[in-house]
């Protein structure tokens, strides 16, 4: 299954456009993978750039292709990020975090992705961590970052509270691979750069290909050469509410997390943002909001 993203504005102020593939009509959430934005590459200089704003429930996975991002945050942490490293920041309870591309910022690529944190850990006290050391390996044709989880028996250190993968991988040109997987997980490939195929099904640049469990391997090949983000996990068992930075379980937890947000409610202090403004949750549709899961799209 391919999951076409819809084309949405990063932040009004500085207008970058993103490619948006998760969450989906239909897949809502690839083991506990819920969210997937693609941004770039371009060359506006403030790309990044994106005021205080909060989070609950999940983690922000932030991995970069070009490009340097500060990161700031209500616990005090203040991290460049480059290309090759990871940002993982836990919001748990509730955190708050800024963005901005740097001065040597020439080029901005990336992906900015969420992991939905489980019932039992989802109100931890925030944390935030940096890694720099992170495996990167070649097998044959593909040379791999893995910055979560396991993949081909290397390891990352990063700190995760589901079976999760995540990886940055290239394909030589000419590459014909059959990928090993852990036949429980769920898949996803999100093609970055270059051409792909899945099987005899070609995948669409900044498009995200699905596959379901069962599968010990997969078969993937690109003509000229290829760059993905390989996400997979346990099929995440939980239902969710997700709604603009927060995920609860109920439509009452969201609205005590926008009122929280909106209040300045203490529970998240100020701090020295990297950019200039604090960005309000919005209204809350006129509808009520129900927990969902994965949806069984039609057959035809």
């Amino acid at each position: 299954m391919i999951l076409s993203p819809r084309n949405v504005k990063l932040t009004t102020r500085s207008g970058t456009e993103i490619s948006r593939s998760l969450p989906h009509r239909y897949i809502r959430t690839i083991g506990a993978w819920c969210f997937v934005d693609h941004f770039g590459p371009t060359t506006q200089s403030d790309a990044m750039s994106i005021a205080t704003h909060p989070h609950t429930g999940l983690q922000t996975v932030s991995w970069l292709f070009a490009g340097e991002v500060e990161h700031r945050d209500s616990l005090g942490s203040v991290q460049i990020i480059k290309p090759g490293e990871l940002n993982l920041m836990t919001a748990g309870s509730g955190v708050a975090h800024s963005e901005l591309s740097t001065a040597n910022s020439t080029l901005a690529h990336g992906v900015q992705l969420w992991t939905v944190l489980p019932d039992s850990v989802r109100k931890i006290a925030p944390l935030f961590d940096h890694y720099q050391d992170l495996p990167n390996f070649k097998d044959g044709e593909l040379s791999i970052r893995l910055f979560i989880g396991e993949l081909l028996g290397e390891k990352s250190p990063a700190r995760t509270f589901s079976d999760l993968l995540g990886a940055d991988i290239t394909f030589a040109p000419g590459a014909r691979v059959q990928l090993p997987v852990n036949s429980d997980f769920e898949y996803a490939a999100l093609l970055v750069e270059g051409d792909l195929k899945a099987g005899d099904e070609r995948i669409p640049l900044k498009n995200l290909y699905y596959s379901s469990p069962g599968k010990s391997s997969l078969n993937l090949s690109s003509e000229n050469g290829a760059r993905i983000i390989f996400l997979g996990g346990l099929p995440f068992p939980e239902e969710i509410v997700m709604w603009w930075n927060f995920i609860g379980r109920s439509h009452e937890e969201i609205e005590e997390m926008r009122d929280k947000w909106n209040s300045e409610d203490p529970s998240i202090p100020n701090f020295e943002a990297a950019v200039e403004g604090r960005i309000p949750a919005p209204a809350l549709p006129n509808l009520r909001l129900n927990p969902r899961g994965n949806i069984t799209p039609p057959t035809n």
